[in-house]
């Protein structure tokens, strides 16, 4: 089943111009939070996704453990070794607030872990961001703590939630879902029970869901969208993917969510476009996106490399399955695969 057309063409008005008309950091500002002693594969990966599907800045915040390490696999990505295990979130507040209002949107939870620092921090990151009016996307261990509380992510509805097979099972557990419901009627269940979360469950198809109900008041103020305003709308990306899924591929999809989100925040402040699209599309629109891209990315890196495929290799190919997606034009692209541009 096809992405419907009405989707790709709300997709490409988010999508930056490239035509000369945007002074750098106007397609978007990315902020990973995640990275301690042992994981610093996966923040990498989903910050230099962001920067490869055409991300300006990509940031990375992270445990003085992991900067090192961070720092050495690109010199493109920004690293902010600020978690500290001998601070406190209070002490780190106010750094925190600054940052995370240079930034477009933020994507918690690849190399987070589950340590009480590392939580107690992407906790108080997420409170920023909603203060702020941030897109965030939450993945692997955030979606741990999502669990633990979820008065964090309820009814926040500029947050897009990427679990995997387990993460989904034990999400639709926290929030009560009946083990009865058709398996692919769940996502739409689990979005309304968390107040009109986005929720992209990945599978052998991709299901992207908002199920919101009408927002009340307190709800319209927080989601900065109008009182009454709802949304019921499943999406379901089938495009082929690679053979074999390993490890860190969930997160370049979250990178590459967060950066068609970013876009979407520029869309939305007026960067670029013509404001014709609603703030409360951006999710849908930012997890489809990411979701076709990283999936083509995987088919392409499959067809390279076999059974010995690794996340790596799908770096190299997700300008040419964004091309193969959206063009080569102004809002696609902009320049030509087959030159090795990647």
């Amino acid at each position: 089943m096809p992405v419907p057309k009405h989707i790709l063409n709300q997709i490409k008005a988010i999508i930056p111009p490239l035509n000369g008309s945007l002074h750098k950091g106007q397609s978007g500002r990315v902020g990973v939070l995640g990275g301690a002693l042992d994981y610093t594969g996966a923040p990498f990966f989903a910050s230099i996704s962001a920067l490869r599907i055409g991300a300006d800045l990509s940031h990375v915040i992270c445990s003085p453990t992991a900067a090192g390490a961070i720092k050495s696999y690109s010199p493109d990505l920004i690293v902010h070794p600020i978690l500290r295990e001998d601070h406190t979130p209070d002490q780190l507040r106010p750094t925190l607030d600054s940052l995370l209002s240079r930034l477009h949107v933020l994507i918690v939870g690849p190399g987070l872990g589950r340590e009480d620092y590392m939580i107690n921090y992407a906790k108080l990151a997420v409170t920023i961001a909603k203060e702020q009016g941030m897109y965030v996307v939450l993945d692997a261990d955030a979606l741990w703590m999502v669990g633990q509380d979820l008065s964090l992510i309820r009814g926040y509805r500029r947050a897009v939630l990427t679990p995997n097979v387990m993460e989904f099972k034990r999400l639709s557990e926290n929030v009560n879902i009946d083990p009865k419901i058709p398996p692919e009627e769940r996502a739409m269940h689990v979005s309304r029970a968390l107040g009109g979360v986005t929720v992209l469950q990945k599978g052998g198809s991709d299901i992207i869901c908002t199920n919101t109900g009408e927002a009340n008041k307190e709800q319209a103020q927080l989601n900065q969208i109008s009182e009454g305003e709802s949304t019921e709308e499943r999406v379901v990306v089938d495009v082929p993917g690679g053979l074999k899924r390993c490890g860190g591929q969930g997160d370049i999809l979250s990178g590459s969510v967060g950066t068609v989100m970013a876009w979407g925040k520029c869309f939305e402040s007026g960067a670029f476009g013509d404001g014709s699209i609603p703030p409360s599309r951006i999710p849908l629109l930012a997890a489809v996106a990411g979701s076709m891209v990283t999936r083509t990315a995987s088919r392409r890196a499959f067809n390279r490399h076999g059974r010995g495929v690794v996340t790596q290799d799908m770096i190299p190919e997700i300008g040419g399955a964004f091309a193969e997606i959206f063009g080569e034009g102004e809002k696609g692209w902009g320049a030509s695969t087959s030159e090795g541009k990647l």
